[in-house]
């Protein structure tokens, strides 16, 4: 969601973290890659804090951070997940229209991964962009603990930069003494949600990272977190935002104090002060102060690159909804007061405090739910919700690219999404076409509200 919205007035990253396709069967189908990457889930003793090791963090891969996959468009990707963990899991590829069959979510397009055991990935991106990557299997206690990684989708077209940062920001819930407590309280969970206690960007308290004076870098945003909203701005420096949830903005813009919520990303170009040693801020403005979440320290004899030459980047291959051949469908959000759900393999948070047309998810389950809609094919519909409810929503849609295009509480800018910020009181129409077969799930992405009932899903067919 591209929408601004005032709160308030007011060394290059080593390793990973520097540097329509018509209708239904032809979106990220699977495909053989020549060679294919091997993703293990462990557990590991993780450097948040001063207080030394927090132990049972949760990774993916060799390294103490998640990795940073990096795809191509249009290129076959194939991944052996390989489960180390004594409880099953999964992966899902949040915003990548693929195959239903690779997206991860249990029982409805695919079967746990238990610990000791394997699954075989494969799939072709469609789109060029910043994703990220996550479990869909007691997903607050896997994701609380670090299971979520960052998703770049290389253009061989893309503009060049003078550095790229990838950033994965999210919290954890830490006590005094370094080590996790409990995930979510169940008052929070009815509400807004349970907030971590330690902020971070790469799993570190507010990084540094070193990039050229005068140089353009491009910086990939991810908010990977649970629970927290943040309103983001940058202090010592220009930034534009170019592309936002993995497609590039249409018209692009200066960031000036915009609101994304959890599972969204957001690429800016970020042009560097003049001076070396000078330093510019990434900010989160929301809450009572403002919180700096990362630095950026110039180095070097200013390079003098200009925003304004940036060439725009390319647009993804997405099907324009036909508003007037459209068919409407409404989703209400609402709280719920429904009996407990049944404890499952993926676990259960054990309430129901939130629904989608008075229906809440019937969490992980061998028998779901019906969908909540039966779409045909290649044409266009409008998704009309509602959120009558005092809390603010970010509604993930899995598979599909929506386009926001009216809204009572939001100005919108005209931009392809699969993940929408809803305020209370909003109503918003989401248009899109129907283009990739399978059953979808759509969610809130505060993770307390999907495992508490706001959870469904659509058909394709």
């Amino acid at each position: 969601m591209l929408t601004r919205r005032t709160l308030m007035k007011g060394a290059l990253v080593a390793g990973a973290y520097a540097g329509g396709m018509g209708l239904a069967g032809q979106l990220g189908k699977p495909a053989s890659a020549k060679t294919a990457t091997t993703l293990l889930t462990r557990r590991t003793d993780a450097l948040i804090t001063d207080k030394g090791p927090t132990r049972a963090a949760m990774t993916y891969g060799d390294a103490e951070v998640p990795p940073v996959l990096r795809m191509r468009r249009g290129v076959p990707f194939a991944l052996r997940l390989e489960n180390g963990l004594d409880e099953p899991t999964t992966v899902h590829w949040h915003g990548l229209r693929i195959d239903n069959r690779m997206d991860g979510v249990p029982f409805l397009t695919q079967p746990y991964v238990y610990g000791g055991d394997g699954f075989d990935y494969a799939f072709t991106p469609p789109d060029a962009g910043t994703f990220w990557y996550h479990p869909h299997c007691n997903t607050l206690e896997q994701m609380g603990r670090g299971l979520a990684g960052v998703i770049v989708v290389e253009d061989p077209a893309d503009p060049v930069f003078d550095a790229e940062i990838v950033l994965n920001l999210r919290d954890w819930r830490l006590g005094g003494d370094g080590q996790f407590i409990a995930q979510f309280k169940p008052r929070d969970a009815a509400r807004a949600g349970t907030f971590g206690t330690v902020r971070t960007a790469n799993w570190r308290q507010t990084p540094q990272y070193d990039a050229p004076a005068g140089g353009l870098v491009r910086l990939r945003i991810a908010a990977t977190d649970v629970t927290r909203i943040l309103t983001l701005n940058v202090d010592g420096a220009d930034a534009l935002v170019i592309a936002a949830d993995g497609n590039p903005a249409a018209d692009r813009f200066a960031l000036d104090h915009l609101m994304i919520g959890p599972g969204q990303r957001l690429d800016l170009a970020l042009r560097m002060p003049e001076t070396e040693g000078a330093i510019a801020a990434l900010m989160d403005l929301r809450g009572t102060k403002p919180t700096t979440l990362v630095t950026f320290r110039a180095t070097g004899a200013s390079l003098k690159r200009n925003l304004q030459d940036l060439p725009a980047l390319a647009a993804n291959p997405l099907s324009e909804p036909d508003l007037s051949a459209a068919s409407e469908i409404p989703f209400i959000l609402s709280a719920s007061a429904e009996e407990r759900p049944k404890d499952g393999i993926c676990g259960s948070l054990g309430y129901n405090f939130w629904a989608i047309n008075k229906v809440p998810w019937a969490d992980d389950s061998g028998d779901p739910t019906a969908p909540l809609a039966e779409m045909k094919a290649g044409r266009t519909y409008i998704f009309n919700v509602e959120n009558p409810t005092p809390q603010v929503h970010p509604l993930h849609l899995h598979g599909l690219a929506f386009k926001p295009i009216n809204s009572n509480k939001q100005a919108l800018r005209p931009h392809f999404s699969d993940t929408y910020l809803i305020l209370p009181d909003e109503k918003v129409q989401l248009a899109l076409v129907a283009d990739n077969p399978g059953d979808w799930v759509f969610h809130c992405h505060i993770i307390e509200h999907q495992k508490t009932g706001m959870t469904s899903y659509v058909r394709v067919a």
